[in-house]
Parts: structure tokens; sequence; C-alpha cells
């Protein structure tokens, strides 16, 4: 069947836009079109390059041998191997459809039989094909795997029907980026005009096409016993949103196990919804059994919980990335403070050591004051990192150090947190690092702290050895980037540089000498760092890879630290809070009037 442009909608098509009009009709008018299921194979790697396809409609993963994951994306108005088929040769990627879609298919011999009755297409393409190697160079080193859906199917999890008054809230904040439009099953049957036995043709995948050509969103609602209707809608959707009451029964529901079959992982996502903003708990029981690409909690008293969902799924979701810095991460606080102060907040939070232990306490919905006096009693007060032992395993008594850390965060589930949270430890065994989401929250602050000499590493139940995360990533903004996109905030502390040239190493003392100075204690020792700032110094030094991944809406908050500050000035939470406090505040009102996207997206 051919197509001539006007009937396909194929304006937005511009691989064909050197050609005259004349050239152009010709050439779109010997088009064919293809329906393309979902998960079908369009084009593989080292095929014959002998046909160019135009997405009408759909969305296709691209993939290659080399690499175990999807490197891209091709959305509705892009056309898929021009290059190869303008050039010649063999197909450099597999291209997948990610969900029902119609393409428009033109063969090389059709299109050297119209070239020879019109001479001037075949120069015309040269020029195309000379922007299009050109378009690429630039992509490649900027270009994000993902687009912002289009069609987003919500259906019940667990034993719950999707709550009432979820749909119109998504849909309320979907509109505000464009016109968007909810259909049932009902409402799509009688637009369809024909019996439910339609839904499995041709004119069911027109009709959401055309609604989503038409619509900036397509919600598909699917309710229990919509069978045919949710086969379709799954099928077409760029997303599924299970949706469904916290405390129902969380076995998987038919329709989510149907998504499982058909859509991949990385574009299925759950909502628990709750009755208040209490602490959730059980959250565990429904990750069992299911491969999301993330959770979601959400209470319905207003739409600020969806607003987040939405940001997600559209990669604008905004974090917080905390560097490791011992004591000085006491300043993290004062950044989040600042931000708060001005109404903003994060939509996931994620650290390295101390830095993780900061954006836990965050997550838990501590209230800055709250944070900088439990910071007191653990170190202060408590003396957490000043008890020493017989260093057989460490030199800290880590059970002293365990057991004060344990107080304020034992016994949350990082599942449990309303929004998303992550810690980074490095993981011995294997020399990678290891990323927590789940699990209890102490359990991972502790891994993702754990100096390695001072305090004893933490043993999974699978046998790794996990140690501080600032060992292969102190900044963990790459972590942050490979579970969400959007725009982050970027937390780190510039030390002074320190000279040692006062520092006589000759003059350092014997073990006999440090057990003579213990029964003459007046007398003094050299003034020379400790095993404990040396140790922790020693983790800060390689800290500046995360630079070259700053993307162009991050932001690099350095706020600058009192004079003298170091790791282990835990007595100076209150001053170092407060400066970073204060020098944020203004950097938030400068970011403010330049219009800056992070705020944007944190409105």
């Amino acid at each position: 069947m051919s197509a001539g442009r006007t009937e396909f909608g194929l304006d937005g098509l511009r691989i064909f836009d050197g050609l005259d009009g004349a050239d152009q009709d010709a050439v779109m008018a010997a088009c064919m079109r293809r329906a393309v299921r979902r998960g079908e194979v369009l084009v593989r790697e080292g095929d014959e390059a002998d046909s160019v396809f135009l997405v009408v409609s759909g969305r296709f993963a691209v993939t290659i041998a080399a690499a175990s994951e999807a490197i891209g994306e091709i959305g509705p108005g892009q056309p898929i191997g021009e290059i190869t088929f303008l050039v010649g040769g063999r197909r450099s990627a597999t291209i997948t459809a990610l969900r029902d879609a119609i393409v428009l298919t033109l063969e090389r011999t059709t299109l050297e039989r119209i070239a020879a009755e019109r001479p001037g297409i075949w120069r015309a393409l040269a020029t195309v094909l000379a922007e299009r190697l050109r378009a690429n160079v630039q992509r490649s080193t900027t270009a994000s795997i993902g687009q912002a859906p289009r069609t987003i199917a919500v259906i019940g999890a667990g034993g719950s029907p999707v709550p009432p008054g979820f749909v119109e809230r998504l849909h309320r904040v979907l509109s505000h980026d464009g016109p968007s439009i909810v259909l049932d099953r009902t409402a799509f049957l009688s637009r369809l005009r024909s019996g439910t036995t339609a839904l499995e043709g041709d004119a069911a995948t027109e009709l959401l096409n055309d609604l989503e050509a038409r619509h900036r969103f397509l919600v598909l609602p699917i309710g229990d016993g919509d069978d045919a209707f949710a086969e379709k809608a799954i099928h077409h959707a760029d997303v599924v949103l299970a949706v469904g009451f916290a405390e129902a029964d969380p076995d998987p529901s038919a329709h989510e196990r149907l998504a499982a079959r058909f859509v991949p992982r990385t574009n299925r996502h759950l909502v628990l919804v709750h009755p208040s903003r209490r602490t959730p708990r059980g959250t565990t029981a429904w990750l069992r059994g299911r491969e999301l690409a993330m959770h979601h909690h959400a209470c319905l008293s207003d739409n600020a919980d969806i607003e987040r969902i939405v940001r997600f799924l559209c990669g604008r979701a905004t974090g917080l990335v905390a560097c490791g810095g011992g004591a000085l991460c006491c300043g993290q606080v004062g950044v989040y403070a600042a931000f708060r102060d001005a109404g903003f907040g994060f939509d996931m939070l994620g650290g390295t050591s101390a830095g993780s232990a900061m954006t836990a306490a965050f997550g838990l919905g501590w209230s800055p004051e709250a944070i900088d006096e439990a910071i007191h009693e653990i170190f202060v007060a408590n003396g957490a990192m000043r008890r020493y032992t017989l260093p057989r395993y460490s030199l800290l008594d880590h059970t002293h150090f365990d057991r004060h850390l344990a107080r304020y965060y034992a016994g949350n589930a990082i599942e449990d947190m309303w929004r998303p949270y992550f810690a980074v430890s490095s993981d011995l065994s294997t020399g990678r690092i290891h990323v927590h989401t789940s699990g209890d929250v102490w359990d991972a602050i502790r891994a993702s702290s754990s100096i390695p000499a001072l305090l004893p590493p933490v043993y999974s139940a699978e046998g790794h050895m996990l140690v501080d995360g600032a060992i292969l990533s102190n900044v963990p903004l790459t972590t942050m980037q490979k579970l969400k996109h959007g725009p982050n905030a970027v937390v780190v502390f510039d030390l002074e540089r320190t000279a040692y040239d006062t520092v006589d190493y000759r003059a350092l003392p014997s073990r006999f000498g440090l057990l003579s100075h213990l029964a003459r204690p007046w007398r003094r020792l050299p003034s020379a760092p400790g095993v404990a700032e040396v140790m922790t110094r020693s983790l800060m030094v390689s800290r500046q890879e995360f630079r070259s991944h700053l993307g162009p809406e991050d932001v690099l908050l350095q706020p600058p630290l009192p004079r003298g500050a170091t790791f282990l000035d835990w007595h100076r939470h209150t001053e170092l809070m407060s400066a970073a406090r204060e020098w944020t505040r203004k950097e938030v009102g400068r970011l403010a009037s330049a219009g800056h996207p992070l705020l944007a997206s944190m409105r």
C-alpha cells in the first residue's frame, strides 16, 4: 500500500527536505506503509541496508552486539537507517519496536527507479547526507537514551484496582505540559465504532496513533476485566504505571504480568498510594517478584507526589548528589536547608560516605535543626569516632560507632522512603562500585562510610566486602545519572592546601617512644596528622573525575569552608552548616534570577 504524506502526517519527516516539491511528492508516494508490533525487529545489525524507514508513530530501541543495553531510541518523525541507505553498506545496529508502531518504508530499488527519471534527487540527497553526518557527530557527545513518553497505560497493582482520583490527578498534572487526553475502554470503543474484536486490528492502532499525534499525552486507564483493551493499551504504551493501595495484597496482578511480558523493565513503574504522609512500611513485599525502572510512593491529598512521578517519567527529576568528606559534610545540611528555605525540593537523593548519611536524613524527613542535633549527639557528645581499640580489625571501636549511628537510622528501609535514595560503597571483592537502593538505611550508610583501617568493612549476605564509597566514587554523579534523567545539584568541598613543612619526619616516635609518652603525657608529640586525618584525606585526593560528567543542566555547589576546617572537626557542625546555608541562599537567588533549568524543574 502506498501513501502520500498528508494521509500519514509526514510533514515532520525531514529526510527528503532537500528535494523540490514534485520530487518529494514522487518519493513519498512510493513509500509503503507498514505496521510493526511491539518486540518485532525492524532491521538487524549486519544486514544489507536496502531500505530506509520513516517513523510515523511508535518508538524503537537501538542496540548493538557490543553493548548489553540499548544505546538509544528513535521516535515519531525520525528516520531509521538513512545514512547506510544513502551511502550503501550494512546495518550498524539492530532496531526493535518498543511498542506497536507504524513506519513508511522506501526500498532502494524504488528510489533508484524514481531517480533515473528525476536526476536532481541524488544531488539533493548528497546534501542531506552531509548534514545528517554532521548532526550525528554533534549528537554523539550529548545525546541521552530515552525520550519523554507519549502514551501511558495505568493498571492496577497487586490486589488493588487503580485508586480513585489517581488518573484524574495524573491527567491534571500532565496537562501542564500540553494537551492530554484520558481514554478508558468505553471511550476508546465508542471512538473506534466497532466491536471489541477491532481492538486486535490496525484500526485500533491507527486511532491510538491519531490521538497521540494530536495530544502531548495519551493516558489509557485499564480496569479489571478489560483484557482485550489491556493488551492493546500495554502493547501501545511507552510507559506502564502499576498503581495500587499500599495496604493491598502485593502479589503481581494479571495485568502486571502481561506488562512484564511485553514492556521493558525500564518502562515499568510501581506507584503505591497511601492514605497519609506517615512513613510507608512493607514496600519490600511489593518489590519482591517485580523488575521495575523505579517505584514511587504517593499520597493523593495534593498533587506533589504525582508531579514528582511525572518529572521522573519525563526526564526532569531533580537530584541532590552529596560527596564524602567527614565532618565537612555538615555543610551539606546547610545547602539542603537553603533550598528548602526557598521552597525547592529534590526528587532523588544520594551520596557517598558521610554524604550518604546526610542525604538519608533528608530522605527520612528530618529538619536541618534535627540533623544538626543528631550530629552533635553522635560525634561530639558521644565521640562516635574517638574510641580507639586494639588494632586487630580496625583502629576504632566499631561497636561504639555502630551503636550511636543505629539509634538514628536503624529500622528504616530505603524502599520505604518517600523519595528515591541511594548510597555508594566500594566493593573490595569485585573492585566495583556497590549501589545501595534497598535494605536497611543503617546498613547502607555504615558500608558507605566504612573508612578503611579506621572501621572494619561491612560484609553483605552475598559475601561482598564493602568499604567507604569515596575510594571509587567520592562524588556519585554518574550513579545518579544512571538511575534517572534530569538536572542535579552536586555538592563538593574544596579543602585548602595544607603545608606540612613544619613536620620533622625523623622525629616521629617509635612504638616504644609512644608507650613512653603514655607514662609522661606532659611531653609533647611532634605536630603531625594522626591516622584518622591521613586516611580520610587520602580518600578525598582523587575526587575530580565527576566534572567531566556534569551536564549543562547540572549545578556544581562548592560552599566555602570556615578557615582551618578539617574532616574531623565534628565539633564545628553548626558553624559548617550555617556558613553553607548562607552561601547557598545567595547562590539559589542567583540561579533563580538566571532562570536555571534546575530550579525550573523543582517548581
